[in-house]
């Protein structure tokens, strides 16, 4: 039944009839908000008007009510910004760590849907119009692609013109910090955005000859540096092998000579992390490429083919991070490079949309063309929204293919904007479906 709320939440499947909180308070969706496919609540930034007051925060979904108890989410700070519990059955009410009631409502699922909920959630992973897509000609499709690339790269344009506002129009710091999210990786791309802008790179730039004083600070900025960060049973091994303690103290000194705020050590995720992807292992990946000068826009702009800005992103760890994923917990000694695909990842989704957003700032159509041509060189990406895709019939040779197919998954199908796409345009006018 939970997974039938979640769909029909999700597709604004709602009721026609008024729906109301259980203290009566008129309910209205604006935006059902971002489902999250990770832990925490399961609808992030929705926009939801209770009476004559707009909310915007997190939507959790249950069967019944009390689940919300049986889940710990009154122990679990993540959930207090939750603005409404939708249940299927409200036989109690609930409250945040804070001890806030949250405002309820009960979603009466349609008789029609609850009927045909197989077949929808059987081709709920396709686009409406995947039946036409073999049909589809080859000028049709490449034409769309290429529009489509180019409309993905202005919108990453768009969000490194705004970090880069943020860095008061530095393009090195915004470059920076676009690097950093995305060693993120999706899970942590939000904390390691906030992490990069909270480090001064003009104030610390005087200590780039040393990398212990790199990672000690861009350790520390991270929040894990403080105990309360480390599991309790490494908490002795951490402050007996001698490495954090030192990385400590350095930080405390530069700490206080800049002036630094770090930021919640706690906003960092771990849950289905594979250990490579650790933030301690990112971190120290980050510091040496900043160590090595590779964290510079002036580097990337001088790379004339893929290989030269693979070889800029290459980087490893320092020599303790080689037998560790964590402080205080020791593994099998590994040199933890950057693999082969995330490398691929960082140039897809770093190199190539700031070498795009650079030559469009400064009018040089030859950087333009240059991210164009590395996103044909490089392999496509390999996730769930691309072998939808392919499995659809169409073709992803490399990853100018993979970013035009995601643009069309999250732009146009998830938004229902079938009026604004070329598939769409074709599948309405009907002459070729089968």
């Amino acid at each position: 039944m939970e997974q039938l709320l979640h769909y029909v939440w999700k597709h604004k499947m709602l009721p026609l009839h008024e729906m109301k909180t259980t203290k009566g308070l008129h309910v209205e969706v604006i935006d059902s908000g971002l489902h999250n496919m990770n832990s925490g609540p399961d609808f992030f930034n929705a926009k939801i008007k209770i009476d004559d007051t707009l909310w915007v925060g997190n939507v959790e979904i249950h069967d019944k009510a009390s689940d919300w108890y049986l889940h710990k989410h009154d122990k679990d700070e993540r959930y207090n910004n939750v603005i409404l519990h939708v249940c299927g059955d409200i036989d109690m009410e609930v409250k945040n760590q804070n001890g806030d009631c949250i405002p309820q409502m009960q979603l009466d699922v349609p008789e029609h849907v609850t009927r045909h909920y197989a077949e929808l959630l059987s081709t709920d992973n396709y686009p409406p119009c995947y039946k036409i897509i073999p049909e589809l000609s080859n000028l049709m499709v490449h034409s769309w692609m290429s529009a489509l690339q180019t409309e993905r790269l202005e919108q990453k344009t768009d969000a490194i013109i705004n970090r880069v506002e943020q860095c008061n129009g530095s393009w090195e710091a915004g470059f920076f910090v676009t690097l950093a999210r995305n060693f993120g990786f999706g899970i942590n791309g939000d904390a390691f955005e906030q992490w990069a802008l909270s480090i001064p790179l003009n104030d610390i730039a005087h200590h780039r000859d040393n990398l212990f004083q790199i990672e000690a600070i861009f350790m520390g900025q991270a929040g894990l540096l403080d105990l309360d960060t480390i599991p309790e049973k490494y908490h002795h091994d951490a402050i007996a092998d001698g490495y954090f303690n030192k990385l400590k103290n350095e930080y405390l000194y530069l700490k206080h000579k800049f002036g630094l705020q770090q930021i919640d050590g706690n906003m960092w995720r771990f849950l289905r992390l594979r250990p490579q992807n650790f933030p301690h292992i990112r971190i120290s990946q980050l510091a040496n490429l900043y160590y090595a000068a590779k964290c510079s826009i002036s580097q990337i702009v001088e790379c004339d083919t893929v290989k030269e800005a693979m070889n800029t992103m290459h980087t490893g760890v320092t020599p303790y991070w080689e037998t560790h994923y964590t402080f205080g917990s020791e593994s099998e000694k590994n040199e933890k490079h950057i693999s082969p695909f995330s490398l691929n990842l960082l140039m897809i989704n770093t190199v190539i949309p700031v070498l795009f957003a650079y030559g469009r700032h400064q009018s040089k159509e030859k950087y333009c063309d240059r991210a164009f041509d590395f996103l044909e060189q490089l392999k496509a990406e390999n996730n769930h929204i691309v072998r939808m895709w392919k499995e659809c019939g169409l073709k992803v040779d490399n990853a100018g293919d993979s970013q035009a197919l995601i643009q069309l998954k999250n732009e146009y199908c998830d938004k229902k904007n079938c009026l604004r796409c070329r598939i769409g345009y074709e599948y309405l006018k009907g002459e070729k479906i089968g």
